[in-house]
């Protein structure tokens, strides 16, 4: 009887083992699905997030609006820091401004380097479009950080007068 009560148990044992290496691989592989679900959601994302910037880099200011009109958030930044804001700014776009501003777009995001799309209109001379920017002051913040202000910016690149007359 102790025999066939120890056969028992070596048999339970047995399933128990086997059910737990099953579970354990069916944990793996549902682990693994997951990352791989998420490398393809992040794909799609950053393909997203290309498109949205293309449009605004060559001013297709009818695909930024699809995109803003289906939710798209105005103020994504890219891995350098930009927004579709700074990059519409820096190639020249004033519609393209326009219609991300009427959407909500921040003008005091700042990339990586600590640049605003103000600054880059100033290094583009895109002075139309500084005029649209300036209408909000993003320099208390870059006090506090110890980022330059826009006159500080526009001064290293000998715009400060140019900048000035904006204000007139």
């Amino acid at each position: 009887m102790k025999i066939y009560l120890q056969g028992i148990m070596l048999s339970l044992l047995s399933i128990v083992m086997m059910t737990l290496l099953t579970l354990g691989i069916s944990a793996v592989s549902a682990q693994e699905i997951e990352q791989e679900q998420a490398k393809v959601t992040q794909h799609a994302q950053n393909e997203l997030i290309d498109l949205f910037f293309a449009a605004a880099r060559t001013g297709n200011n009818e695909v930024i609006k699809e995109f803003l009109e289906h939710g798209f958030p105005v103020d994504v930044q890219n891995q350098q820091g930009f927004t579709a804001l700074m990059m519409a700014t820096y190639y020249g776009h004033q519609n393209t401004v326009t219609t991300l501003l009427e959407h909500g777009a921040n003008r005091c995001v700042r990339d990586q380097k600590g640049h605003t799309a103000l600054m880059g209109a100033i290094v583009k001379a895109e002075w139309l479009i500084a005029k649209q920017l300036k209408k909000v002051d993003c320099d208390v913040q870059a006090k506090q950080t110890g980022l330059l202000t826009i006159e500080e910016f526009a001064k290293v690149f000998g715009q400060l007068d140019q900048l000035k007359k904006l204000d007139r």
